[in-house]
């Protein structure tokens, strides 16, 4: 069980909070279609089961290789920052090498499961591995790095849609520009803590180039274009009122993130990054699902 725990630990399975919300609206989304809750009921209940707990796995598999990748490569520079010295890799808890077999192991078993759901999904896997693997490289050389992550975060509503159409469509892009300009506003956020560090060690960063307070109105930014994002869903899907309950909850996290930090105060990082973000991302993905199913 120890075993387990700490591998847990090294791949912070608690943020998958982040991403896994988005991919069940992409899923249900397709499932559901226009027709709400009668849609799935039409449908063999076997195959939407199979298909539901395929796309959890290739959500799992896939962000656990991302992450367990990311601090393989990061060793080094965790060993010498004092704030990530703690984690698995450089107090020895976890090897290096045992943290790359698992990169190595998740990363087929993510391309197994995306076989198994359609070959659309089977020929894209690379590329989503690619992307979200690609992503720990890319603070060596470009402070757009936050982008990268959302980037790779952002597949989950349309791999999630494309697993159960088999073809692409506006909706979830939308709901994938969302989670782009999120999850990179509150990637800076959490980068913050680091802006010394990155620039002693050369690694690229928002907060790095621009400082914090330059950095803050970036994320500010993001955010807005995020916002922006879930509203034009919300019009473009002709949603009802379950749904915008969920955009002003999102919203109102997104807002409340700012409002608890200040470039002279990071003390609630924590609670911007995780707290906010969690309740952001979770009861949006219950309403807009909610929504969903009483069309």
């Amino acid at each position: 069980m120890s075993t387990i725990k700490n591998y847990l630990s090294l791949i912070k399975f608690s943020h998958t909070i982040f991403a896994m919300p988005f991919a069940m609206i992409g899923f249900f989304l397709a499932a559901t279609g226009t027709t709400g809750y009668y849609g799935l009921l039409t449908q063999d209940y076997r195959q939407v089961l199979v298909k539901f707990l395929l796309v959890v796995l290739c959500m799992v598999f896939a962000r656990s290789a991302a992450m367990a990748f990311n601090r393989y490569l990061d060793r080094h520079f965790d060993a010498k920052n004092p704030r990530t010295a703690i984690r698995e890799i450089p107090s020895g808890i976890v090897s290096a090498d045992k943290a790359l077999l698992f990169t190595i192991f998740s990363s087929l078993l993510f391309v197994i499961c995306s076989w198994l759901i359609n070959p659309l999904c089977f020929y894209l896997s690379p590329v989503a591995l690619l992307v979200v693997l690609g992503y720990s490289f890319t603070k060596r050389f470009t402070a757009l790095c936050h982008l990268v992550l959302g980037l790779g975060l952002s597949l989950a509503p349309i791999g999630a849609y494309l697993a159960v159409t088999g073809k692409f469509d506006w909706l979830p892009v939308l709901f994938s520009f969302a989670v782009i300009f999120w999850v990179s506003g509150f990637d800076i956020i959490y980068a913050l803590q680091d802006e010394e560090f990155d620039r002693s060690q050369q690694l690229h960063s928002i907060p790095a180039a621009l400082g914090k307070q330059k950095a803050l109105w970036v994320s500010e930014l993001l955010h807005l274009l995020s916002a922006t994002s879930v509203i034009v869903a919300g019009v473009h899907g002709h949603f009802g009122w379950w749904y915008w309950l969920g955009v002003i909850v999102f919203i109102g996290m997104l807002i409340y993130q700012h409002s608890i930090i200040k470039p002279n105060d990071l003390t609630r990082v924590n609670i911007a990054f995780m707290t906010a973000n969690g309740i952001a991302s979770v009861v949006f993905a219950v309403l807009v699902i909610a929504d969903l199913l009483v069309r």
